[in-house]
Order: structure tokens, then sequence, then C-alpha cells
């Protein structure tokens, strides 16, 4: 069958199952789909994925956004380097389109874009051209932001050969419209801009509800006005007041940049109702700002509130508003009564491990003490939470905080940084070619090309060093640009200015370096460009959290971060999304599939960038002993005693995992952090370092019920075992029992684990009935050791609660060779000898690397593919054909009761797990026997076929692992 008959046959297989019976059998690679943005599966990924894979495009949409079109930005750009070119039909309908959207349309060098002439467009449709098919989204979604990615949409995705009529009905539509359309030219945008201007867009009389800054501001026609606490600030709140109600004195608030630290603490203070408040930051500005805010809060006179800094002394006044600098000062500190404040906060608060802050909180004693902070974490080993009494009253961060809408949503662009004969900027490139005139032109065109909300660009650079600063801005000035530097080395007074001139529209940008990632706060920023490696996550957040305050002069904040060859370029996705596991699967995840944002914010990688982070992803040890240190010591600070790994897991710190792939077991790690412990036995480690590699990862969750059952019973029959996997709704049958029994009394394992394990069975076990063995049950008096067990266990179970218990497999969960023999119930531990696949036992599981490396010899590099999210096209080994007794006991696989389960990982980068995609039917039709080449001149005979899956692959992890 040649290829357009089985895409045919496929595509009817997927219309009978979308539209006749969704039971019918066979590939549902082309089934319809609604597509109604739900997460994880959005309107947006959809569109991507097809933009990725097409060879042209044809958009109509009545509607768009600048924030929808920024969504496809890095898409776009990649298919003009790829030379493919698409066509936009949009309208001027009800004047929603804004011209400077038409602006960021004629950026688009790869797309032409017409206006429709036809009277009330109002049309919604995505047509993507492949090689032998369409794809089609038709339905509700404009291309704005909201309607690609928040909204509750319906949109139908389906395929369609060339010939089909309702392909043929809409191209024609589209050439139709397209033939009476207008093209988008420079004149046109000026003439519609004059139109659009003379248009008020909004009817001050209709206005009811003003959102400001994310604060709700309630009024009859805007006269009279009143400030309510937002959703996280009311779950603080209550959380403050249930803490002083049980005599609490200190507490912390968690909460990242830009989602009202500063109210929520003027409304703790008016619900205090101190006679006396302080209010300490390092930064006069702030301190101005924040009286204006609780002012809004607090009401009263002007004289009740004062500051005390370099330039103020109101030291009488009731809500005083100091200066760290200045009041750390003897001639200040002491005129005041250790007890004249009866509510103190710090803002800022993980500064104040400084000797500075330190004087002030040791001399007051108040009757509350409040620290705020967006970055708890600290490099200097300071304890912050201890000051506080590990009180963490309330905790948000950023990624709970754009799920919440609390921020100003982003749209985040990795781009490849300035290329010169083949090198890209690194961390020991030249100044000299860092401003050279190259990579100034190569900047200008990236920030020109993804742009910024609103009318006027307000922008802040962050640079590498206080030469790049200066000259940068001295070559973009030269540009017609309007910027300043500004580094250490300026005044206070500078950086007012500057930041005055900024926001007044004097300048374009402000460039900086190692200022300003904190404690400035300049609402209307609404572009950010990174040109510095990422030295730390926390860094990271702060300066892309100079943009997040919502402001009326824009919708959204541009992120622009030049991505160049650093080693640290695996903190990217770490910062963006949270993940502080450092597991290297999860991070890999989180650079390529970026829609774990919720809300309409965007993460987008330029294909050269995203490169860029895989290789030092893979080129990376995540579990260096430093890094390892470093959060434990995090993570010690927090909850003020040594953690345990459930601990890791509920603080959503380092992944169990990697603790025991570095250490074996958790007491071996707890004596690398220098901590002083009980002493445990060889052979009681022994029995830690097996059930932290057997039970800990809860792939199969049977041996951890078990071991719990034995540590609270000295001996259960198998009746009571079996009965406790049925209370635990998971799977029993008379292998997976044997497997059990195998696995505690060494049988399963390979002389090495035996060796390991001390040669001694964990388990007992007599005329049906389980116990621990003598020196086990001897041991468990020892707290320590027991309790270690108990900690496994508790990380097994909740680790489990991500797998299917009703099977020995959960789709798309990975696993490793020896994983499948031990789910599998083999009884030998047979990993080593599988290579790519083994049939034994009535299963057969099959390892498949997809991206093969350089150096694998000709014979071994076989074309294994994917041609279809559900079907797969595999090879067997070579000098086989289809009469060799190895094929012919796959191929017989229905008759024998066989089972095969096809398991993939993208590269040899991603260690020893694979994808489980599920177990596979074969298509007896494409079974064939091929040649391929030796390397020396001669064929060898190889077996081809495609695997049918039981379920199409998900889109993000199908193109995870077929990109290159």
């Amino acid at each position: 069958m040649d290829q357009r008959q089985q895409l045919i046959e496929n595509i009817q297989h997927s219309l009978y199952k979308g539209f006749i019976d969704k039971n019918q059998n066979g590939s549902s690679q082309f089934s319809p789909k609604l597509l109604t943005n739900k997460y994880p599966e959005t309107v947006l990924t959809t569109l991507l994925q097809e933009l990725k894979i097409c060879e042209t495009f044809m958009f109509s949409v009545a509607f768009v956004t600048e924030g929808g079109l920024a969504t496809l930005k890095a898409a776009l750009y990649d298919l003009k380097q790829k030379g493919i070119r698409g066509r936009i039909i949009t309208s001027t309908f009800l004047n929603f389109n804004q011209p400077k959207m038409f602006k960021e349309l004629l950026k688009l060098e790869n797309v032409e874009v017409r206006l429709a002439n036809a009277k009330g467009f109002h049309s919604k449709g995505y047509i993507f051209e492949h090689h032998n098919h369409y794809s089609l989204i038709i339905g509700s979604s404009n291309l704005t932001d909201n309607a690609l990615k928040a909204n509750y949409e319906w949109n139908l995705y389906f395929t369609s050969l060339e010939h089909g009529e309702v392909i043929y009905q809409l191209k024609s539509q589209f050439e139709e419209a397209w033939n009476e359309a207008t093209p988008l030219t420079k004149d046109w945008i000026n003439h519609y801009k004059q139109l659009y201007d003379l248009k008020p867009i909004i009817k001050q009389n209709d206005l009811n509800v003003l959102e400001f800054d994310k604060y709700y501001l309630t009024s009859s026609l805007v006269k009279s006005l009143t400030i309510r606490p937002n959703k996280m600030q009311e779950s603080a709140l209550k959380n403050l007041a249930a803490l002083r109600s049980k005599g609490g004195r200190k507490a912390l608030i968690v909460s990242a940049t830009g989602t009202g630290k500063t109210y929520l603490s003027a409304f703790d203070v008016r619900n205090f109702s101190p006679k006396k408040m302080l209010f300490l930051v390092h930064r006069e500005q702030i301190l101005r700002d924040a009286i204006q805010d609780y002012r809004k809060i607090l009401g009263g006179e002007e004289e009740d509130y004062g500051i005390l800094s370099g330039n103020s002394k109101n030291v009488d006044a009731k809500y005083l508003f100091a200066t760290v600098q200045t009041m750390n000062r003897d001639l200040y500190l002491k005129t005041f009564e250790k007890d004249h404040f009866d509510y103190v906060l710090i803002d800022e608060v993980h500064k104040a491990g400084a000797n500075t802050y330190l004087k002030i909180i040791n001399y007051f004693t108040p009757q509350f003490l409040l620290g705020m902070t967006a970055t708890p974490e600290r490099t200097d080993r300071f304890n912050i939470y201890e000051l506080f009494d590990y009180n963490i009253a309330y905790e948000i961060r950023l990624q709970e905080a754009l799920e919440e809408e609390m921020l100003c949503s982003f749209h985040y662009f990795g781009v490849s940084d300035y290329e010169r004969d083949g090198e890209i900027i690194d961390d020991t490139t030249k100044l000299r070619t860092l401003v050279s005139s190259e990579r100034v032109k190569h900047i200008i065109e990236k920030i020109h090309y993804y742009g910024y909300s609103g009318k006027a660009l307000r922008g802040l650079m962050f640079c590498s060093s206080k030469e790049e600063v200066y000259q940068l801005s001295i070559a973009l000035n030269y540009k017609g640009f309007r910027t300043i530097g500004l580094t250490g080395d300026n005044s206070l007074e500078d950086r007012e200015k500057a930041i005055k001139q900024l926001t007044d529209g004097e300048i374009d940008y402000i460039l900086t370096v190692d200022i300003f990632n904190e404690g400035i706060d300049i609402p209307c920023i609404n572009q950010i460009v990174m040109l510095r490696q990422t030295q730390s996550s926390i860094i990271f957040i702060q300066q892309l959290g100079r943009g997040l305050r919502s402001h009326p002069s824009k919708e959204y904040v541009t992120i622009i971060d030049f991505i160049g060859n650093y080693k640290n370029n695996y903190l990217i996705p770490i910062a963006l999304s949270g993940d502080q596991t450092l597991n290297k699967d999860n991070i890999r995840r989180k650079a390529s599939n970026t829609n774990f944002l919720k809300g309409v914010s965007t993460i987008n990688f330029e294909e050269i960038a995203k490169k860029k982070i895989f290789e030092s992803i893979n080129n990376t040890n995540l579990s260096t002993l430093k890094k390892l240190r470093e959060a434990f010591i995090e993570l010690k600070n927090r909850i003020g005693r040594i953690p345990f790994l459930y601990d890791f897991m509920e603080q959503n710190s380092i992944d169990p995992e990697v603790i025991i792939n570095y250490s074996d077991n958790y007491h071996n790690f707890l004596i690398k952090m220098k901590e002083s412990l009980p002493a445990i036995s060889d052979y009681n480690l022994s029995v830690l370092n097996m059930l932290s590699k057997e039970i800990l990862n809860g792939k199969r969750i049977h041996e951890a019920v078990l071991i719990e059952a034995l540590l609270h019973n000295s001996v259960i029959s198998k009746e009571n075992f079996i009965q406790r996997l049925n209370n635990h709704g998971t799977y029993v049958d008379d292998t997976t029992i044997q497997s059990i029994e195998n696995i505690f009394t060494l049988k399963f394992h390979v002389q090495k684990d035996i060796k390991k394990y001390k040669d001694k069975p964990l388990i007992d076990i007599t005329n049906g009935y389980y116990q621990l063995n003598e020196e086990i049950k001897g041991s468990l008096k020892n707290s320590h050791f027991s309790t270690f067990i108990k900690d496994i266990l508790k990380c097994a179970f909740e680790k489990n609660k991500r797998y299917d218990r009703t099977k020995a497999f959960t789709l798309y969960k990975k696993y490793s060779r020896r994983d499948a023999c031990r789910l599998l119930n083999w009884p030998h531990d047979d990993s080593s000898t599988i290579y790519g696949y083994r049939a034994k036992h009535k299963t057969c599981p099959i390892f498949v690397t997809y991206h093969k490396q350089d150096e694998v010899e000709t014979t071994q590099n076989y074309s294994d593919e994917f041609l279809a999210p559900d079907l797969f096209r595999w090879y067997t080994r070579n000098r086989l054909t289809i009469d060799s007794p190895e094929v012919k006991n796959i191929l017989s696989y229905k008759e024998t009761g066989m089972d095969i389960h096809l398991f993939i990982k993208k590269d040899d980068g991603e260690g020893t797990d694979f994808y489980y995609l599920g177990q596979v039917e074969i298509d007896m039709n494409s079974v064939k026997t091929e040649t391929m080449p030796d390397g020396k001149g001669n064929y060898l005979s190889v077996v081809t076929m495609n695997l049918l899956l039981e379920q199409p692959v998900p889109q993000d992890i199908y193109h995870y692992l077929i990109e290159s």
C-alpha cells in the first residue's frame, strides 16, 4: 500500500471514529477534535503544533490583538527561517482591531496580510496546508491571546484531503475574500488610525467598576471609591488574624512581585489598629510610594504619616516610614523606647540578614512583627524563616499569581543571541563584540520584531557588565533610541530621575546591571530585555518581575531573553516553571512544552535558542553536592528542622529520587550534608538502599503496601496482603504476587544487586505467611532506622498517586528496562539483555531511542520513526527476515497471547528511562523485509513493521520526541 492510500484509509478511519462510532478500531490520527482551551490542551498549542509542520497557512480572523499576535511571533520567525510563508485576512469590523496591531502585522516578513471588504466580516478559521493533506481549526476563536489560551471556546479541529468538499469550499471562500480584500500597507494604517482616533472607545457613564493594579475600586459613576482586598490578600489576612489569635507575634508573607504586598500590609495594619507603626525598607522612594498606598487604606490626616530618612525626620508620626540606613543609626534608633511601636513591618525582608537590619529588629519589641518578600531564598545561609518563628502566613509564587490573574500577563521570548562566524555570544565574549554594530543591529531587530504593548515604549535592559551598559547605551542612542545607562556607581538621585524620565516618556530604555533587580516600582514598563546569562533563577524572576505590575497603558509585558552559549541556560525553564526538583526530565519537558502557565501568559523559544537550552540541560550535572546542599539548607531553614525525603516533595523542592540516585539512601545523604546522626549498621543501610531503589519511585505500590503492613504486624498472611492490595484499588494476580516475593527474597535481582543488598532476603515466606527477617525486626526498635523506612513509604504512596493503580504501566510515565522486567513480572532482572526488545514470558517490551547519536554504528542506526501520533514504524534487529524464528514469534503475538509494549525516549541525554506509549498491535499488511547498509559496502536484512498504538501520543510529548 503506497503512502497516499495509507493516508486515505487513516482519514477514513478517523472520520468514521469522529462522526459515526467513537469505538471504531484503527488509527485515530486525524480524528476530529473539539478545542475548548481546557488545560493543558488549548487552541494555541494546537495552532503552534500545526505551524511547526505546515508548508503554508491561511488565517481568516475578524479580530486580532497584539497579545494574540505575540503568541505566534516566535513560531512565525522560525517559519521565516525555513522559507515558509502564509496569508492572513482580517477586518476593521466594529473598529476592534487597533492601528498599532496592524503595524505589528507588517513586521511579519513571511506573512501577507489583507483587509476584508465583506460587510460584517466575522470569520474565525485557520487552514494549514501539508504535503498531502490540510488541517483546519474552525470555530469561535479569534486571534487574541484570551481566545487562543484562556476563554472557553468551541473550535473544531479536523483534517481533509485536497479534494474534500469542505476544504474546497473554505479555500474558495478564502480566495474570493482575498481577491476582493485590500493589501495592508503603511498608508492604509495611517488612514485607518485617523478614523480610529475619532471614535470614542469607552463611554465614561457606562463604567461602573474600575480595576486598578488588581485592587477593586467599586463606584457609582466613579465618585466615591473604596479599596477591597483581592483573593490573595483576603486569605493572608485571615491567616494573620488566626496566627495572632493563637499568640503568634511574628509572621512572614512570601508573595510574588506585583501581587499587592504593600496593600496587604496596610489592610493588616488597619485590622490590628496600632497606636504606633514602623514601616522599614531600604530605599526612600519605596517609602513615598508606600505612604500613598497606606493613606488609601487607612485614611487619616496627613500629619499621621511621617518619613525618617536622609532627607526627612518626622519621628513623631503615628505611621512612621523609615529607611534602614537612617533608623540603624544610634542617633535615631535610641530616641525610641523599645516598645514604642506596636506593629513593625519590614519590606524586602530577605535582606534582613544584614547587620543593619538585625540591629533594628533586635532593638524593638513590638506586639507584632511582619516581614514581606517575593524571594526568601538566600545564598548567605541566613535563616529568614527562623527570624519569624517559621510562621509563613501566606505564600504565592509567580506561577500561582499568574493563574489567579493577579499580575500583568507576559509573553516571554527566548531568542538566539548574535552569531558571528558560527560562534554565538557566551560568557567569554569580549566587550567589543557585545557592543559591535552587528550585535546592536541584531538586538534592534529582535526588540522591534517582538515589540511591546501600548502606545509608547517603556523598556528596561539588563546587561552583563557596567561597560556594556554605558557603551551599549551610547550605541543605541546613536541608532535613534533614547536611553540612559545606570549602574551601582549612580546616585539615588540619578536613578529616580531616570525612572521619572522613563515614566514620562522622555526616554525609551534604562540600561542597567546589578541594580533594579528588586525594590523599584515602574508599573508602566512594557518591555524587558535580558542581555546577560541567567546566573540564578531568583535573579531571573526578580528581573522579569519588574514588568509584571498592571498599568492602564499596557495589556501585557514583552520579555525578550537573548540566549547564547551559556552553561546556565538550564536555569531558564527552571525559573519560568518554578520547578525545583533538579530532575532533568522535568526540566526538558518544561523547555519543550511551555503550556504549563495558565492564563494568557506564554513562553516561546526560537528553535536555535531552544537547542541551546537542551544542550545546557544535557551538559549540566544538576545533582552536584553544591546544588543539593543549597536546596537542603533552604528547606531546612524553611521548616526549622532536618527535613525528611517527604518534606522535599511537600515543599516542591528536590525530587527524592534525585537524592537517592546521588547517595543510595537518605542516611548517607544527611551525612554528606554534615548532619550528626545515630549510627546505622551496614546491613540496615543496605536495607535502606534496597527500599529506596525498589519502592520509593512509586511505580508499583504493591511492595510498599507489604512493607507498611509488616511494620505494624510482625506476620501477615498472603490473603491479608491481597485484601490490603484490593483496599488500595490496585490490580492483583498470582504472577504479580510472585514478582513481589521475588523482589524481597532477592530472586529477581542480578548478582551485583544481591551483593549490594548483603545477600539476605528482607522477607521470610513460610506456609503463605510473610514476615520481616529477624535482623530487620530487631532493628526497627531503632527509631532512626524505622523513621527512614516510614519516610520512604510515605514518598512511595505520594508518588504512586501519579500512576494508574489498575495497570502495570501508566501511559506517558517513564520506565527503565529494569522497571519493565519488574512490572511485567519477569522472574529475573534481564534488563541487560533486552537491548532494543525481547520477547519473553508472553510479553515483548520494545525500547527505542528516537534520535540516535551520530557515532552509533550504521548497523544499529535504524530508522524507527513516528508516521503519526498513533502509528510507529519499527525495525527489528538486523540479519533477520520474516521467516526468522524471532520475528515469527513476535508476529504470532495474538495467537500466543503475547503483549507488546512500546517505550520511547528522545535521546541518550535522557538517561535510562523511556516514555511508556502503551500496548501496540502490529499492522500485518506493513510487515516486510528490507535491507540496510553495514557501512562496509554490504547490505543486511532487517524486518520493518508498523505498530498501531492504543491511543495517539499527546501532542506535547509527540512533538517533544520527534523534534531533533
